[in-house]
């Protein structure tokens, strides 16, 4: 990857993507312009950190943090706490059982927005057999609630459920975002039986992007489609969290704790040491202190070597 010596934020935005690919040094022909070429594997990994009360901890320094993969300490390369935009998927089921929900879906799709970065760029995703996009063809990305709460609204709820296609579908939406961090809320009861993709496609997906994945299981006890186990898993892969909320008006304050999360994370990168085997899995640990006290950290267990991308 060549890159003129004036590329430097270039770089540090592909740095904050994730890892960024092995390029050898280049041979200059006469005349050419100075090309500066980078061999660098950089690991970003975004971290949420709570202290014993549950309370988001802010003011940390690079110093507090130590970062393990695979059992070794590894030197941070990348440390960063700022609440910055962040490109954003809202997949939302419209299977058939999500018929009576939809409304409080909406309500909350609404009040993520508020409580978001007014630079956020979001899209919507919505499923059933089919997974479509939910915004216009003219408006690939909004940060306006009006323009996602009607993107949920305005599709019927009808049909069998294509949750593996619609996050494939999402990731590859993503991907258009300028944003240096990505996100993908999934509101679902984590059931398929329409997809093509299959579930350890989505996972390993899951593992080598760089996008958070947060999951909110909505359904009934009677619901015999129902995974929660599929949410879960999907969420600790990327260092996401999954909620399940009793009550169908609890699904609001959950979108405004996602959005409160996002914007307390501390971004984290390291060069990884020792050669890796291309997908192969590197478990990924990350410790925070305050003074003497432990603190409780969330990020992904691991990525497969070749990415996040």
């Amino acid at each position: 990857m060549a890159l003129s010596p004036r590329s430097g934020i270039a770089l540090a935005l592909l740095f904050l993507a994730g890892l960024v690919p092995r390029a050898e040094p280049q041979q200059q022909a006469a005349g050419d312009d100075f090309k500066l070429s980078v061999s660098v594997d950089l690991v970003a990994l975004q971290a949420t950190v709570h202290d014993r009360n549950n309370s988001y901890v802010s003011g940390l320094r690079e110093q507090d943090f130590e970062v393990y993969e695979g059992g070794v300490r590894q030197a941070i390369r990348l440390f960063r706490h700022e609440d910055v935009p962040v490109t954003i998927g809202l997949v939302i089921d419209h299977s058939g059982s999500m018929h009576r929900k939809l409304a409080h879906v909406a309500a909350a799709a609404r009040t993520f927005v508020e409580s978001s970065n007014p630079e956020d760029q979001m899209f919507v995703v919505n499923f059933n057999e089919k997974a479509t996009l939910g915004l216009p063809a003219s408006i690939p990305f909004s940060d306006r609630a009006e323009d996602l709460a009607r993107a949920i609204s305005n599709a019927p709820a009808a049909g069998q459920t294509a949750l593996y296609d619609a996050i494939v579908k999402a990731q590859e939406r993503l991907q258009a975002g300028s944003r240096e961090r990505k996100v993908l809320i999934v509101i679902s009861d984590g059931g398929d039986n329409a997809s093509a993709h299959k579930l350890p496609e989505v996972l390993k997906l899951a593992e080598e992007s760089s996008a958070l994945v947060y999951t909110i299981g909505i359904f009934d006890e009677e619901d015999a489609d129902r995974n929660p186990v599929v949410l879960r898993r999907l969420a600790r892969a990327t260092g996401g969290e999954a909620f399940f909320p009793q009550r169908l008006d609890d699904v609001v304050a959950i979108c405004q704790r996602i959005a409160r999360d996002i914007r307390h994370q501390y971004t984290i990168g390291y060069v990884a040491s020792g050669a890796s085997q291309p997908d192969a899995w590197r478990a990924v640990r990350v410790v925070a202190h305050q003074g003497k006290q432990k603190l409780s950290v969330r990020t992904r267990s691991g990525y497969i070597a070749g990415g996040p991308r």
